[in-house]
């Protein structure tokens, strides 16, 4: 028996890599010129890397802390330790740690809220949670407006949700927000460095992961192979490529939803996989580097959270030992759409404006980088794809349902972890069992 898939990503290499330890032939069509997917090094000086796209881990991703076993990779911690700052409307403040100089009530309010609407969700099932139908019909902003009055609750919401999710409230539905949170672990966990999701890197880069999954499988890996015709046969499928025709008797499509739908499917598929209300997840990471970590010298973590953007958070992602300082910011929600359409040269002098005024101890960083996600030509966003208003319910049953010889994979279509590295391994893991389930014998 044997396989295509679609996408060279965690998803679809962690499938790959399952049906060829069964004794399945398989073929892995990846359109760009490299694998990995939304994970992506950028060597920042000789033989040190900064995470572009999926960057962390932590204890209960127990799929990833398995496959980075098996490969040989290690863990390096996030580093925390320090003074934070936070620019929320006035001049740049120090805090210990990382509670943001507001309103303890407010922000406790806004917690509790969030909380009680994440643990009513269904995170096996979504489109099945009670009330789901009013959940998913009114976005996470409306929501927000109708339930909180303190300005510092407002203010914090969009700053919360573009990091834990990258996403503008006006663009998700109360149900996938919920969703979400749920999904990756809870608030709690999802926010935190030590004991929580965000807790650990991947020494080296994150890009390790799939580069060895796929120096494994060889030469049954093909870049530079876009996917743009899934023709169904009676006993099989064919895949038309820029490349040609690859042909097989079953499939694994494992890429974003709104890459899958941009695929031509003969005859065409009952269902799509995302809406009109469907967007990119919107991300765009900088990468700001200095001869090494030279915040510590002042006290500093590295860590800052800012209302007025571009860098909505900074952290610290240097490497261990002696080598480069990375500040990393990301930008995120509806400020990542506006400074996406900057040109490269605005990017840089606004990211290093509002790095010189959080951070005035520092010099001019010695290195910039920029990954925009939001017009990644075969990503169409990071960290995952974000469902508006009347998406679960609309497409959430069929996500990850085969059609035909056809089975879907990738973050967006595991409902443990969605959006995260662990999520993308477990959708994998599915999509192969499926297939070797169907086809036996």
């Amino acid at each position: 028996m044997s396989t295509l898939i679609v996408g060279a990503g965690l998803a679809g290499l962690t499938a790959a890599t399952e049906l060829a330890a069964a004794g399945r032939e398989v073929k892995v069509l990846e359109a760009r010129d490299r694998v990995g997917g939304r994970t992506h090094g950028i060597e920042v000086a000789p033989g040190q890397w900064a995470d572009a796209g999926a960057a962390y881990l932590g204890e209960r991703h127990t799929e990833l802390k398995s496959l980075m076993a098996r490969l040989g990779l290690t863990t390096a911690p996030t580093t925390t330790e320090g003074q934070s700052r936070f620019s929320l409307g006035g001049a740049p403040q120090g805090t210990e740690g990382r509670f943001p100089p507001l309103s303890p009530v407010a922000l406790g309010e806004l917690f509790d809220l969030l909380d009680d609407v994440t643990k009513a969700v269904r995170a096996d099932a979504p489109w099945l949670t009670p009330d789901a139908a009013r959940l998913d019909r009114i976005s996470a902003l409306d929501w927000i407006e109708q339930n909180v009055t303190q300005a510092d609750a407002r203010l914090f919401f969009p700053l919360f949700l573009g990091e834990m999710m990258a996403a503008d409230p006006a663009d998700v539905s109360v149900l996938h927000m919920a969703f979400y949170l749920c999904s990756g672990g809870g608030i709690r966990y999802l926010n935190a460095f030590a004991g929580g999701a965000q807790e650990d890197r991947v020494d080296g880069g994150a890009h390790q992961l799939s580069e060895l999954l796929a120096a494994k499988l060889g030469d049954r890996v093909l870049l530079g192979e876009p996917a743009r015709v899934v023709e169904e046969t009676g006993d099989g499928v064919r895949v038309h490529t820029d490349g040609g025709v690859h042909e097989a008797d079953s499939l694994i499509v494992a890429v974003p939803p709104l890459l899958a739908d941009a695929i031509e499917y003969r005859p065409g598929l009952p269902f799509r996989r995302s809406g009109d209300s469907t967007v990119p997840g919107c991300a765009v990471k900088v990468h700001l580097i200095y001869p090494r970590p030279l915040w510590r010298d002042h006290g500093l973590s590295g860590w800052s959270v800012s209302a007025d953007g571009p860098l909505l958070s900074t952290v610290d992602d240097s490497p261990p030992g002696d080598g480069v300082g990375i500040l990393t910011g990301f930008v995120t929600g509806r400020e990542a759409k506006e400074y996406a359409a900057l040109a490269p040269d605005e990017q840089r002098e606004l990211a290093v404006a509002q790095a010189r005024r959080l951070f005035p101890e520092l010099p001019e960083p010695t290195a910039h980088h920029v990954t925009d996600w939001i017009n990644d030509e075969y990503s169409r966003g990071c960290y995952a794809a974000l469902f508006g208003p009347g998406d679960w319910v609309g497409f959430g049953p069929r996500l990850a349902t085969p059609h035909g010889r056809i089975h879907w994979a990738g973050t967006e279509t595991s409902t443990e972890f969605f959006g995260l590295m662990e999520g993308a391994i477990r959708s994998g893991q599915r999509a192969a069992s499926e297939i070797i389930e169907a086809y036996a014998g």
